[in-house]
């Protein structure tokens, strides 16, 4: 069943897979498994569909390589494939019992077994086969039985809707564990769990019971495309639309949950993600790697066509649902957050796709709606809507990869300003405005292309110059988010700031605190350069306070602190403001009160501040050379301010962190904004570079809103998150300071630091880190030998000539040794002991030789072939005498636990051993122990050698490879007896 099938060339048509088919084979039965699947894969590729008696040889024989290489899902596929083009065919599904039986899909491989039964009754090799798995099937009954019965008991209580309501809570959060198990998933969904949810939950209004239900639908779709599917055709998509539709936000988290799912199940976007991380270093990826992650992207290709249906579905549903005036602004901010997830050209390309529809001008539509003004069609938003939908068009555009696609974009969004302009109600200039101002703020790109568009700006500067509320508070917001960019808006800049300070005039707050931002915004142009100053002297300082009277008053509302917040961060580009800023409690504290309210409206100003406090902007560093050059051409050279001196910026970093400032970053971090997130990483990078305010880090919640962004932010966002959390792991225990499952989660964006192109010190502090790790627990230590590049890169800093470097990578994979799996791999065909014990003789770092004689010696003690490689070295010897007689009696304990291992090993390592000076010397510190015995106090490491060497040698000498004094003497002498004087036979006399 096993044997790649021959089949006969039927023309010339299909001359050219059949010698593909043919190299295939060779390659198989050389086992090339993964040349044999190209070729097979080429084959498939150039036969025309109508030739499918050799298109599903082709399919079945690449099956073939797949279960040889346990590529078990692969050969389900391929094997499918076959059986659609030759139903029924026995090698096809035998192929794909051996591949579901792999998987452990005991049931599927039986009724595959049974079927090739039937179609093949005189095969006598499938009877064994036939029994084993019909034990299996019987065994996995037993199981079943026990879990029906759970099953058979939750039904009953939760669906029975006159019941005990307590009972019908639990019930149904049993539900959902049941569900996250594997045999408990697959029965629930054969005993109709999915038509039993739809239709409670079309009467069911206890809130919890439908948050379980709902919860539920998303364990089941997880990582199974028929059964998502299922659900998808029972309940339907406006279901989970209904469901979301609901200001509860675990309801709305629930349902976003089982949405994504459900498409990540319908179009096996495992394929591609498995593939994401290695991509981001494809020098990493072997050539095998880079052909199953091209033939995994086909795959789902396939896959995704085959379902288009349904994920068109969703894809319509959700996008069109983004402008229903009866959805909750907290579901509306769900629905977009989707969008954003799936708009990747590698997840779901919806970004592309909605260039064929209206779903860009639908989202026009939400980025122009305002929470405090109604209008007859307005929708519900929340605070963050405006955020979030400015995030989602910044990410939407960034999906685009060409200028062609962009310019499309941009040609909807100019629909939708066209069709606003052309209508002078105040409905439509206000929408437009806020609009436009939104996609300024977050896609600067977008909001700067409608700034030209005639009569734009005209109407603009018209609104702010108008006596009515809402044209003034939006032409106010629209003027700041313009004045990104003078080139772009130079009109504005000209006659802005006399506007905007006939605004600051206004009585009404909400105005009033707008224009002082935009005054702000203009009067921070110079930016960090201190010799810059557009405005008056002294200006800087009174807008501040403006804006700290708005901040620290309890009594205003949060929008006028969110403003005011935002005003600072403009103003705080100017040294002196930091100044007197940091040393304002009652403003720091409520500037980091406000952060900790997690509102995305609010997080643009508080987090930006932080940045410019603590100076952890990009900052170009520019060479004197350059700088001569600069004012030699007479151009204009920037000038750092004298409180911008690291001293300065050292203080207003631990005010900060004593203040709170970390609780507030915590909460901010939960954005989907790359570019915010990697501001956070910075500011608490920045707290993390003093020692003593790690700890505090920790208490605050930093550690934890750390490892999200290092595992997804921007390139320059996730290197200071690891090196955040790197510092962090070095000074503070890992097991608390990341707790369960974070220690494991930590160890792959730390290892990303172990690049050449990044600088020592980071590389130096992530190794430190991963030793810290690899000593909280067996589970961390898997996670880091499992992921190959992170062990690879820590071993080759062992061979470093930067004696920083070397000595942690080192003393990292000491700690690694006390892993099974580290021990094996030191087993294998390689020289890791042999350098091991040359480091043991190095003779410029101490700490390097008591790594590695502690890893030695954990190596020799769990296995014997360690402890024979430890001959493989030409300098062993010396390199053993150099750890015995080192003056740390550290390291001297270390060396004769190694001692006493080889010997522990057998006679054949112990006589090497001892047949040199290594016996002379283990002697000698038993006499040094025995005189240091009768001290006041004796050196308890000493006593402790003393009691090894002891053992070891007893050991010895009962093994016959060393002997005692007396022996030794005994043999002497009897060597030096002189055997008696035997007299020379006489001859035999005849007779």
């Amino acid at each position: 069943m096993g044997r790649i099938e021959e089949i006969d060339c039927p023309g010339d048509d299909v001359n050219e897979p059949e010698r593909l088919k043919e190299a295939g084979n060779d390659a198989f039965k050389k086992a090339n498994y993964d040349d044999a699947i190209a070729c097979y894969t080429k084959a498939i590729k150039k036969t025309k569909d109508e030739f499918e008696k050799q298109k599903a040889v082709y399919f079945k024989n690449r099956a073939a390589c797949h279960l040889k290489l346990e590529n078990f899902e692969d050969a389900v596929f391929d094997c499918d494939q076959s059986l659609e083009l030759v139903p029924k065919d026995p090698k096809a599904l035998f192929r794909r019992c051996q591949a579901y039986e792999g998987m452990d899909k005991i049931d599927a491989a039986y009724t595959d077994a049974k079927e090739v039964h039937n179609l093949d009754p005189k095969n006598k090799a499938l009877e064994p086969i036939l029994v084993r798995l019909h034990k299996g099937v019987q065994a996995k009954l037993g199981e079943l039985a026990q879990t029906a019965n759970k099953v058979k008991s939750m039904f009953e209580i939760v669906f029975t809707i006159e019941g005990d309501t307590e009972k019908r809570e639990k019930g149904a959060d049993n539900l959902i564990v049941l569900a996250r198990e594997k045999a408990g998933a697959e029965l629930l969904f054969k005993e109709g769990v999915v038509e039993k949810i739809t239709r409670l939950l079309k009467v069911e209004k206890n809130t919890k019971i439908r948050l379980s239900c709902v919860r539920v639908f998303g364990e089941l779709a997880k990582k199974d495309t028929d059964r998502a599917k299922t659900i998808l055709k029972e309940a339907g998509v406006p279901f989970f639309i209904d469901a979301i539709n609901t200001k509860n936000e675990e309801m709305i988290t629930a349902v976003s949950y089982c949405i994504q799912c459900l498409l990540d199940s319908i179009s096996r976007y495992d394929l591609i993600k498995r593939w994401k991380e290695k991509k981001k270093d494809a020098r990493k990826m072997s050539n095998e790697d880079r052909k199953q992650s091209r033939v995994d992207e086909e795959k789902r290709e396939v896959i995704m066509k085959d379902n288009a249906r349904e994920l068109h579905a969703i894809f319509h549903v959700i996008c069109h649902n983004t402008t229903a005036r009866t959805l909750t602004g907290e579901a509306r901010d769900a629905i977009v957050n989707l969008i954003m997830t799936n708009c990747p050209w590698d997840r779901m390309a919806w970004a592309e796709k909605m260039l064929k529809t209206d779903f860009y001008s639908r989202l026009m539509e939400v980025a122009s709606e305002l929470t405090h003004y109604k209008h007859e069609s307005a929708m519900d938003i929340t605070d963050s809507t405006n955020t979030v939908v400015g995030i989602c068009f910044g990410y939407l555009y960034e999906q685009m990869w060409d200028d062609e696609r962009r310019n499309s974009i941009i040609e909807k969004i100019d629909e939708f300003t066209k069709e606003k302009l052309m209508d002078q109600g105040l409905e439509s200039k206000v929408r437009i405005t806020v609009a436009i101002t939104t996609l300024l703020k977050h896609a600067p790109d977008l909001g700067n292309s409608q700034l030209t568009k005639e009569g734009f700006l005209q109407m603009l500067l018209a609104m702010a110059q108008s006596d009515e509320y809402i044209e003034q508070l939006v032409a106010s917001e629209a003027i700041i988010a313009a004045t990104a960019k003078k080139k772009d808006a130079s009109s504005i800049i000209s006659q802005g700031m006399d506007i905007l300070k006939t605004l600051y005039k206004s009585k009404n707050d909400h105005i009033k605190v707008r224009a002082l931002v935009g005054m702000c915004k203009l009067g921070s142009s110079g930016g960090h350069d201190a010799s810059i100053k557009p405005l008056a002297e002294g200006s800087s300082e009174k807008l501040a306070e403006a804006c700290r009277r708005f901040l620290c008053n309890p009594s205003k509302d949060q929008d006028l602190r969110k403003w005011a917040a935002e005003g600072l961060s403009f103003l705080t580009l100017d040294a002196d403001v930091k100044e007197k800023l940091v040393d304002d409690e009652p403003a720091i504290k409520a500037l980091i009160e406000l952060g900790k309210t997690g509102g995305q409206d609010v997080m643009y100003g508080v987090i930006t501040v932080l940045v410019n406090l603590t100076n952890s902007f990009d900052k170009q560093e520019i060479s004197d050379e350059m700088i001569e050059l600069a004012k030699f051409a007479k151009h204009h050279v920037p000038q750092e301010h004298e409180m911008d001196d690291p001293d300065f910026v050292d203080k207003r970093i631990w005010t900060l962190c004593k203040y709170g400032a970390t609780s507030a970053l915590a909460a901010l971090s939960k954005t989907e904004s790359e570019n915010m997130k990697e501001l956070i990483a910075r500011v608490l990078n920045a707290f993390c570079q003093h020692q003593e305010l790690r700890g505090l880090v920790v208490q605050q919640g930093g550690s934890k809103a750390l490892i999200p962004i290092a595992l997804k932010c921007t390139e320059k966002g996730e290197r200071a998150a690891a090196q955040a959390l790197s510092r962090i792991g070095i000074t503070q225990d890992p097991a608390i300071a990341f707790p369960g499952q974070r220690s494991c989660d930590v160890v792959r964006p730390v290892a990303r630091l172990l690049k050449e192109e990044f600088n020592s010190i980071e590389n130096f502090e992530a190794l430190l880190a991963l030793g810290n790790l690899a000593n909280v627990s067996e589970a961390v230590r898997g996670r880091m030998l499992k992921e190959t590049d992170v062990v690879m890169s820590v071993e080759n800093y062992m061979y470093q000539d930067h004696q920083m470097l070397r000595r942690a990578a080192i003393q990292c994979v000491l700690n690694l040794c006390q892993s099974e799996v580290q021990v094996k791999r030191c087993e294998g065909n390689n020289d890791r002991v042999k350098y091991l014990v040359l480091c043991m003789g190095d003779a410029e770092d101490e700490e390097v030789v008591k790594a590695a004689a502690g890893a030695v010696a954990i190596l020799t003690s769990t296995s014997s072939k360690c402890c024979k490689k430890v001959f493989e070295s030409s300098q062993w010897e010396a390199c053993m005498l150099n750890i015995l007689a080192n003056k740390d009696y550290d390291v001297t304990y270390r060396a004769v636990i190694i001692v006493d291992n080889m010997i522990q090993a057998g006679k054949e390592i112990s006589e090497p051993l001892m047949d040199t000076q290594i016996l002379d010397v283990c002697q000698a510190l038993i006499l040094k122990a025995n005189m240091d015995a009768s001290n006041y106090q004796p050196n308890e490491t000493l006593q402790k050698i003393k009691k090894v060497c002891d053992h070891a040698l007893e050991l010895a000498h009962s093994m016959g490879v060393i002997k005692t004094y007396a022996q030794a003497v005994e043999e002497d002498e009897d060597d030096e007896k002189i055997e008696p004087w035997r007299p020379h036979p006489k001859a035999v006399e005849e007779e």
